[in-house]
């Protein structure tokens, strides 16, 4: 279980390389298949070497050798099974590493001081080369443990041969040459076979954090999409938020090809016809008086707790809960799904709702009660409008349910005659009487009923109780003992469920309803918090955890010997994408010029041992030179950037240069050929001067006189020593061309291929015939076997070794590509949920509820200055038809749709960012200025600019004028819009947990709203108080008078002059 916090890494954090997931994923990745590797390489020589010995020697003279030869090949073939067993292997590794090498040393010795032969100084160093090399590139040993071993390895070999050459050999200096030879030799393959192990390193370190970073972005991904879901089903019905979720992704894609943007005349309408449904509104009587009693926190907590349990009621009576208007409550029973029972599910739940009431008035004394109208028709629902998306519902049967709640008797459920004809007789009722209530109903003609619930023939009054607990509460005030009492509920809080699992969401929120009867408010919400925070990062850490131990578990069943990937061709490896295989092939190369300085490295070690062993002539002169030039040449044009940095401004030819040298990693035309006339050089060069002095007398005390006799060592000629020196220099000319780990595998194999097949002629042509033939040597001692079996030898491991590592280079082209897919999808999702939120919530709202330092306490600020607007089109009402011309309405509420996004475009001008919409009702636009100001800070600011707000809200109010007219212009109609406007302290929550809605409260929005219906067309009207302020800030306003407004009695109103507020709009700009 990985350690809290460990694979959780922002971009900055790093991941230990001691971090046991990158030790397991190293062991998958590099170390097992290596391993594999060299147990098949060294099985593969094992077998060879036993089946020549049997062909060539007598088994009884060489047991010693025989046995060491087996037992090798039974522990390999014991370790290659135990691979299979990873558990046990991988706690074992280095011991099993340790061991392996062990073995090849002891062959190595056995097979230097096998009877019958003397001991030569050139015996087993390309076997010794070879598990130097291998220690460093595929033993499981860390850096310092493989310099440790090849170094050991090295010296016992130098140090064994000088003492028993020592003592057995007279030429001395010949002895010193061919010893400093081999320790060249060594010194070389240390090098290439650290610089190799380190790039390895580096490699696999590089892409386990790619890897790491691409889960991670995999996992977030996923969370952001479950938010997204979930963010939009809180909108939306989940019938039309793939449809709503599409648009927002092509909007998107429009912001990057302008010419799309404007393919469409009109906006997107996402509105369908349903029939046979029943529309429920329910209104809380006495809600008003006791919410000018709460405080903001209170008001929040009784909204949310009340509309909980309401929400609780519609899902157990396959109800859908349209929206909330203050303290207005309306539903519909069958949607999206059309259901016969539609009548009996609102019914049921209108006396559900009355039935919660009733006991909320019992339990605390609260005189308040439930109103609740239904009809039963057809309805048009959807989302109009670009910004805060709420679900909606319109038709003539709307209006009418809206009237029934109005003529509604409170305590009472208020049906029409077409509710009742679709109930049956699974209700009594009473006649309801309507059309005395209400006018539009008499004129209408509508009948109406009230329904008798079936519990209140079985209720048996029981005073004692209520009064006892109603009379002990009567000490805190109405707003305290509802909230207290409301708490009980246990509703959940908005957003509970946007970052967490459904399973979690819903423990907490039964343990925090079962504690909310015991504690006070807000006593533990913020540690509560904290710990499901913690636990929600934990759980995201698991998920990286597992889906990282899934893609490592991923990597055994994908290798370069089986074509089982979906994202390679088989054995080539090829990519299945044709575009990434080209991206591959001209990826930068970053670590390209140091593939050269090792090279250089290389050939001067072939120089040096060349100088050491072969005589002195002028065509080894000669052909070193040539190829030293080359090789400068080449470094030259590698680091000419660097060398000559502070000169190109002076030079023209430099600055090209200079330019040219910088392309060397990044330009595939350039650095292909560099690299392969490098490589054929070192190639070349190895072999070259031993062609030309094959008929030549050889000094081999490296003297400069080339007519010198020569002279033997054992059983051995001078010339078998060159040649087999010439050997040892090919054998690194392959090293080097290993070296060039990132470059084309398939480039190195036709280089080694053509290199492998020149050597193998040349050694068993071109060799002298007094030097191999009848010879009685044993054969592990015999130079023109051995010459071939380790030609061969290397350039299998060096074949095999290019394409684990080719696979490697394409794993992490491959898992980067991903990363970068994924991280644009990332980017994607992010814009769209920004897209989403900024439909649901004001900007310092949802950073409230949305983020790493998300809150779960319900949000409620109060504010003393906010500028409410209510903007109508009434003429719209008497344009809406339906029939089959317009669709049964479909067409009218186009042209809604077009109103309301054209308003909400002007919402992006920067003159209005300071304006929020805060919802639309049926053809009634409301939105609020001043709610992106902190609470608390309003007094700190200067009178002016603390009521700017009020006067960008009245140019916002002229704006929707001017854009009404446009579109008056363009659809031949003659729409005018009616503004009211006021200024006060308001409330600000969010409240609904299935679907959170932020809105406003107060006295100061009911005004507003009454300025909007008291008002005429065309006009803006405003309070007095809201009118000396605009007249402060230069704007002209005209008094009304006295006007008679509901709830409030008698107030003076007045009308801003709109054309003078078109030039002071200029001025205040």
């Amino acid at each position: 279980m990985p350690a809290k916090g460990k694979y959780f890494f922002n971009e900055s954090d790093d991941c230990r390389i001691s971090d046991p997931l990158y030790e397991k994923y190293r062991y998958t990745s590099q170390q097992h298949p290596l391993l594999l590797l060299l147990l098949f390489i060294a099985i593969l020589f094992w077998t060879t070497l036993i089946i020549i010995f049997f062909v060539t020697a007598e088994a009884h003279s060489h047991l010693a050798f025989i046995i060491a030869v087996c037992a090798a090949l039974a522990v390999f073939a014991v370790m290659y099974l135990l691979l299979c067993m990873e558990s046990l292997f991988r706690r074992w590794l280095s011991l099993f590493g340790v061991m392996i090498w062990i073995c090849f040393l002891t062959v190595g010795y056995v097979s230097l001081f096998e009877k019958g032969s003397g001991y030569q100084l050139w015996e087993q160093v390309p076997f010794f080369l070879f598990i130097i090399f291998t220690v460093y590139t595929m033993l499981p040993f860390g850096m310092r443990d493989a310099v440790i071993i090849s170094v050991v390895s090295a010296l016992s070999h130098i140090v064994v041969l000088t003492v028993v050459s020592v003592t057995s050999q007279e030429n001395k200096e010949s002895i010193a040459f061919q010893l400093l030879a081999n320790a060249v030799i060594f010194l070389c393959g240390n090098f290439m076979g650290a610089f190799h192990k380190r790039q390895m390193q580096v490699a696999s370190w590089d892409l386990y954090r790619y890897t790491l970073k691409c889960i991670q972005v995999r996992m977030k991904l996923k969370i952001e999409k479950r938010q997204q879901e979930n963010l939009l089903l809180s909108i939306l019905p989940a019938h039309i938020s793939m449809e709503m979720k599409l648009a927002i992704i092509e909007r998107l894609k429009e912001t990057n090809d302008n010419r799309q943007m404007h393919d469409n005349n009109f906006h997107s309408l996402y509105v369908k016809r349903h029939q046979n449904v029943s529309i429920l509104y329910a209104d809380i009587v006495g809600f008003t008086r006791l919410a000018s009693d709460c405080s903001p926190k209170e008001l929040v907590v009784m909204l949310n707790e009340l509309f909980g349990k309401f929400d609780q009621i519609a899902k157990e009576n396959e109800c859908m809960r349209i929206k909330i208007l203050g303290d207005c409550y309306y539903c519909v029973s069958g949607l999206p799904v059309s259901l016969p029972v539609h009548a009996r599910n609102c019914v049921k739940m209108g006396l559900d709702m009355c039935e919660a009431i009733k006991q909320v008035r019992e339990a605390t004394g609260v005189d308040i009660n439930m109103r609740v109208g239904i009809h039963s028709g057809n309805v048009l629902c959807g989302v109009i409008g670009l910004r805060k998306w709420q679900y909606d519902v319109w038709s003539h049967d709307v209006s009418l349910a809206n009237r029934m709640e109005s003529a509604g008797v409170p305590g009472r459920v208020h049906i029409t005659e077409a509710t009742l004809n679709h109930l049956g007789k699974a209700y009594e009722v009473e006649e309801g009487n309507g059309h005395l209530r209400d006018p539009y109903l008499e004129s209408m003609n509508i009948k109406t009923y009230l329904v008798v619930d079936p519990r209140s023939k079985h209720c048996v009054s029981n005073n004692h109780l209520p009064k006892t607990r109603v009379n002990d509460g009567l000490k805190m005030r109405a707003s305290v003992r509802m909230t207290r009492y409301l708490e009980s509920w246990g509703a959940a809080r908005p957003f509970a469920h946007l970052s967490h699992r459904d399973s979690v969401s819903s423990d907490c929120s039964s343990s925090q309803g079962r504690r909310r009867k015991e504690i006070p408010l807000c006593s533990t919400g913020r540690q509560r918090t904290s710990d499901r925070n913690s636990s929600q990062k934990g759980r995201i850490e698991e998920d990286i955890y597992d889906e990282m131990m899934s893609t490592i578990e991923g990597l055994n069943s994908t290798t370069p010997w089986c074509g089982r990937s979906d994202d390679f061709c088989g054995f080539s490896l090829i990519f299945a994408e044709p575009g990434l295989e080209k991206e591959y092939r001209t990826i930068p190369i970053l670590k390209l010029k140091s593939y050269f300085v090792c090279a250089s490295f290389v050939f001067l070690c072939i120089f040096v041992i060349q100088m050491l062993i072969m005589p002195k002539t002028a065509e080894l002169g000669i052909s070193f030179g040539v190829v030293a030039v080359i090789i400068v040449l080449i470094l030259f044009v590698c680091f000419a950037e660097k060398c000559l940095k502070c000169c190109s401004d002076q030079w023209p030819l430099l600055r090209r240069l200079c330019a040219v040298s910088e392309k060397v990693e990044t330009m595939p035309l350039l650095r292909l050929p560099l690299a392969v006339i490098t490589i054929a050089a070192l190639l070349i060069i190895a072999i070259f001067n031993l062609t030309t002095e094959k008929n030549k007398p050889a000094n081999f005390t490296g003297s400069n006189d080339v007519s010198a006799t020569t002279c033997t060592f054992g059983n051995t000629t001078h010339s078998c020593v060159e040649e087999t020196y010439y050997a040892y220099c090919c054998i690194l000319g392959f090293i080097a061309c290993s070296v060039f780990l990132q470059m084309s595998f398939e480039l190195k194999v036709l280089l080694l291929s053509i290199a492998v097949t020149v050597y193998l002629i040349i050694f068993n042509t071109l060799q002298h015939k007094d030097i191999y033939s009848n010879s009685t040597r044993f054969f592990i001692k015999e130079p023109r076997i051995m010459t071939n079996l380790y030609l061969v030898l290397f350039y299998i491991t060096l074949v095999l070794l290019a394409k684990q590592i080719d696979y490697y280079c394409r794993l992490d082209c491959l898992w980067k590509n991903k990363f970068k897919k994924e991280h644009e999808q990332f980017e994607t999702m992010e814009n769209v949920n920004r897209l989403l939120l900024e439909n649901v919530l004001p900007a310092h709202v949802a950073a409230y509820f949305i983020g790493e330092k998300r809150n779960e306490d319900w949000y409620h600020q109060s504010y003393d200055c906010v500028c409410v607007m209510f903007a109508s089109v009434p003429d719209f009402k008497v344009f809406y038809t339906e029939c089959d011309v317009n669709k049964e309405g479909l067409e009218c509420l186009r042209l809604l749709n077009e109103i309301i996004a054209d308003f909400d475009e002007l919402l992006l001008k920067p003159k209005f960012s300071g304006v929020e919409k805060i919802k639309t009702i049926g053809s009634t636009y409301m939105a609020a200025a001043g709610l992106s100001v902190t609470p608390g800070q309003e007094n700190n600011q200067d009178r002016e600019r603390q009521h700017a707000h009020i006067g960008i809200m009245v140019e916002y109010g002229i704006a929707l004028m001017s854009k009404l007219d446009g579109i008056n212009r363009h659809s031949f109609n003659n729409f005018r819009l009616r503004v009211g406007i006021n200024h006060g302290p308001v409330i600000a929550g969010v409240i609904g947990a299935r679907k959170p809605q932020y809105d406003i409260w107060g006295n100061t929005v009911n005004v507003a709203s009454r300025m909007e219906s008291t008002g005429e067309l065309g006009k803006i009207q405003v309070t007095e108080e809201t009118s000396k302020i605009l007249q402060e800030l230069g704007y002209s306003c005209e008094c009304r008078g006295l006007i008679n407004v509901k709830g409030k009695g008698e107030l003076r109103t007045y009308f801003v002059c709109t054309e003078t507020a078109k030039f002071q709009g200029m001025g205040l700009n």
